[in-house]
């Protein structure tokens, strides 16, 4: 197997949102389209990684939040985030990044300022959750990039998606 280096990744990322701020005339397009990328990896991404790291299915949201930060964050990113702010209901948490390595090397220029920049994260979610039969909003509540102490991504489940088999399968 091999791996790309962290700085060329990075840098690929960067030349990738700069040509999105060339291509659309406003940051709330350039975040959808972020978003709607990182679905389409997300949706690639899961078989991937569930070949990969032999995990079986989970059994609840919490158990699905710790493979995401313990597993699939360290296997495609290097980092670990840690998983806090858990709603009461258990339905909702946060991913806090202590180092986000998409942004490394990055300065979000002034007319800029409502640039989501590592978006495509929550799309990648977003769509390998989906393809595991789970509807989840993810989005970006801080950012180090905007000045925030940590890079904080917010989680809540929306549903259970329910397999559309054909009537006697299973």
């Amino acid at each position: 197997m091999h791996l790309m280096s962290s700085e060329l990744f990075t840098l690929t990322y960067g030349a990738l949102v700069t040509q999105l701020c060339k291509d659309y005339e406003n940051d709330e397009d350039v975040n959808k389209q972020l978003d709607k990328m990182g679905y389409n990896i997300g949706v690639r991404l899961i078989e991937d990684f569930l070949a990969r790291s032999n995990v079986g299915r989970c059994h609840d949201f919490r158990e699905t939040a710790d493979v995401i930060a313990k597993v699939a964050f360290k296997m495609y990113l290097g980092i670990t985030p840690s998983i806090t702010n858990w709603s009461p209901a258990g339905d909702e948490f946060s991913l806090i990044l202590e180092n986000n390595p998409l942004v490394d090397f990055v300065e979000l220029p002034d007319n800029h300022s409502s640039l989501i920049y590592s978006n495509l994260l929550c799309g990648v979610l977003r769509g390998a959750l989906e393809m595991v039969q789970m509807a989840v909003d993810v989005k970006f509540v801080q950012d180090t990039l905007k000045g925030d102490g940590v890079t904080e991504i917010r989680m809540k489940f929306v549903k259970r998606i329910e397999d559309n088999l054909p009537a006697g399968e299973e």
